[in-house]
C-alpha cells in the first residue's frame, strides 16, 4: 500500500496531494500571482501529512513535477523533493507538468494539445494522442494563425491555452477547455504506476524541464 507525496509547483498553482493506493487522503493548493511556492510549499507538505494522519517517515516515494514552466517553482519544487528523498532514503518520481495537464482534465477520444503559459503569445506544449499517449518532445511555440490552422480537430487546455480564446473563437476545430491546472492530485495514478514498475528516477541528476534557456544579461554600469 504505497503512500506517495505529490508536488506541482510549475505554474502559478502551488499544489501539494498524498495519496495512498492511488486514492486521494489530504491535498493543500494555493493559486497565486505572487508566486507564493516557497513560503507555502514546507506549510502544505505538513499539512495534508497531519491531514492524512501521516508520519513522514511513511512516505515510500516522492513525485514532483519537472515542467516545463517557471524556472523559479521547479527549482523550489524539485528542492523540496529531493530534500525529502535524500533525508527518507527514498524514490524520487520525475514527472512532466503537461503529463499531469492531460490527468487533471480528464479527457479521451480527441487529440490534446496541453499549454503552459511562457508569457506573451508563448506557450510550452506537446502533443498526446486521444488515448493521451505523449508525441513528440515539449517545447516552446507561438500561438498564431498558422499553428492553429495547421493542426487537426483537437482540445487546448491550461493557463497557456487561456490566454488565446480570441484565436480559438476563430478556429472551429480546436475546443477550448477553460481553467484547468497541473493538480498534484493527478499525479497519483502517473507515481503509482512508476513506482510499481520500478522506472524511478536517480536523485542526483533529476532536473527541472525548462522549456527553454533563460536568458540571463548583465545590468549596465552606471555611466556606461
Amino acid at each position: 500500500m504505497p503512500v506517495i507525496l505529490c508536488i506541482e509547483t510549475a505554474t502559478k498553482l502551488c499544489s501539494v496531494a498524498l495519496g495512498r493506493d492511488g486514492v486521494l487522503l489530504a491535498e493543500q493548493e494555493l493559486a497565486s500571482d505572487r508566486l507564493v511556492h516557497a513560503e507555502k510549499i514546507n506549510v502544505f507538505i505538513g499539512a495534508v501529512l497531519r491531514e492524512a494522519g501521516v508520519d513522514m517517515r511513511g512516505l515510500h516515494a516522492v513525485a514532483v513535477g519537472i515542467g516545463p514552466g517557471s524556472y523559479t517553482g521547479l527549482r523550489i519544487g524539485l528542492s523540496a523533493a529531493k530534500g525529502l528523498c535524500y533525508a527518507l532514503g527514498i524514490p524520487i518520481i520525475g514527472v512532466s507538468t503537461l503529463e499531469t495537464l492531460v490527468q487533471s482534465v480528464g479527457l479521451k477520444g480527441q487529440a490534446q494539445w496541453p499549454m503552459i503559459d511562457a508569457r506573451r503569445m508563448e506557450v510550452f506544449t506537446q502533443g498526446f494522442d486521444p488515448d493521451g499517449r505523449a508525441h513528440g518532445e515539449a517545447a516552446p511555440l507561438l500561438l498564431d494563425e498558422a499553428w492553429a490552422a495547421s493542426v487537426d480537430s483537437c482540445i487546448v487546455f491550461g493557463d497557456g491555452a487561456d490566454k488565446a480564446t480570441e484565436l480559438w473563437s476563430r478556429h472551429p476545430r480546436i475546443t477550448h477547455r477553460p481553467g484547468v491546472r497541473p493538480h498534484a492530485r493527478a499525479m497519483l495514478a502517473i507515481a503509482e504506476a512508476r513506482l510499481a514498475s520500478g522506472t524511478t528516477d536517480d536523485l542526483a541528476y533529476l532536473v527541472p524541464l525548462y522549456g527553454k534557456e533563460a536568458k540571463v544579461t548583465q545590468p549596465r554600469k552606471k555611466g556606461a
